[in-house]
């Protein structure tokens, strides 16, 4: 078995990251971790405190890897922000179905989690910047939380299940995200 010095705490958190999705947030023990890495659970409490600093270390992780799917996304040199907005909206959902429970411990509400600053900050800057070239700099706050919640809430309907009427899922992610994005932007003059 490697010792502790061996095994680094990247290693550590990505495979709790794949722990968290295989398992659930249950199955995220420091003991399937360090089972996982290759030591004995108690060697991981030299890398990482405790469990909740664990989740939390998962937690920024996951964030920092959605904030740079999104930055790439709304990173492109078109000037209309409908589409900057659609590419970063759709990037978010195929990060949230692949890393569904991931998306969750970051994004579901009641969640208790208290996410870094930092890491924040920089997911939030390409959403931010997309909402004022759509709705305009008084409107930035208003806008991003409006096309946040909307995709959160669709993307996490979707990952529960809970469309049931029949129709295409996708179809009406398309409709949702093109009339958003309409609605949203300020009228040309």
């Amino acid at each position: 078995m490697p010792t502790p010095e061996r095994t680094s705490l990247e290693e550590i958190v990505r495979a709790a990251r794949d722990l968290l999705e295989s398992s659930g947030h249950e199955g995220l023990t420091m003991q399937a971790v360090a089972h996982r890495v290759g030591v004995r659970a108690p060697s991981l409490y030299k890398r990482v405190r405790n469990r909740g600093d664990l989740v939390a270390l998962v937690a920024d992780a996951t964030l920092r890897e959605l904030g740079a799917r999104v930055e790439a996304a709304a990173t492109h040199a078109d000037d209309d922000p409908r589409l900057a907005l659609a590419r970063l909206v759709r990037a978010g959902r195929d990060f949230a179905r692949e890393r569904p429970a991931g998306f969750r411990l970051i994004l579901a509400p009641g969640t208790d989690l208290r996410l870094d600053p930092a890491s924040l900050e920089a997911a939030s800057a390409p959403v931010l910047r997309v909402a004022a070239r759509l709705a305009g700099e008084e409107r930035v706050l208003d806008a991003a939380r409006t096309f946040t919640a909307w995709a959160t809430g669709f993307v996490s309907m979707e990952l529960a299940g809970a469309f049931r009427l029949g129709g295409e899922v996708e179809r009406a992610f398309e409709f949702g995200l093109d009339r958003l994005c309409h609605a949203l932007a300020i009228p040309a003059s």
